[in-house]
């Protein structure tokens, strides 16, 4: 993947979605908090399903598959995003199973050459009514899949 390509917003798999960095995203020296890159990445998620028919209205979820839990989140800090602006996230699946789903992604700089960090977030879709797992929707599972990386699409 070349800079080039992030620049242009296009990535080998998953997707680059670019996001704004606002005033209250900041931390009293004026670099993003590190509690709000989870929020950064729905930020980044979250157009990307929207428009593919996967949202939130005043109707509530459009599919089932919106009823999920993050499981776990780990994420490594290269480098500090300093004041507002825009800065990309490439996000990505990893691995799309029977209930969960296993994001990567990477916070970059608008040209692509930094890496502010990097991480995972596994989810689990629940029934809404047990809060036990339960499949993925053919919907889903098409949207997902255009998210995966080569290697786990085969």
């Amino acid at each position: 993947m070349t800079h080039a390509a992030l620049a242009d917003r296009t990535v080998d798999y998953g997707h680059v979605e670019p996001i704004a960095i606002y005033f209250d995203d900041l931390d009293a020296m004026g670099i993003v908090h590190n509690a709000r890159y989870a929020v950064l990445l729905e930020r980044a998620i979250t157009p990307y399903w929207t428009a593919r028919g996967h949202y939130y209205d005043h109707n509530g979820p459009s599919m089932p598959d919106l009823f999920h839990a993050v499981r776990e989140f780990a994420i490594t800090y290269h480098r500090p995003i300093r004041g507002g602006g825009e800065v990309l996230v490439h996000f990505w699946l990893d691995k799309l199973g029977e209930t969960s789903a296993l994001y990567g992604f990477r916070f970059l700089s608008r040209d692509g050459r930094t890496c502010y960090a990097e991480g995972k977030r596994a989810i689990v879709r629940l029934d809404q009514a047990t809060l036990r797992p339960t499949a993925w929707t053919e919907s889903a599972r098409e949207v997902a899949t255009s998210l995966l990386k080569p290697e786990e699409a085969a």
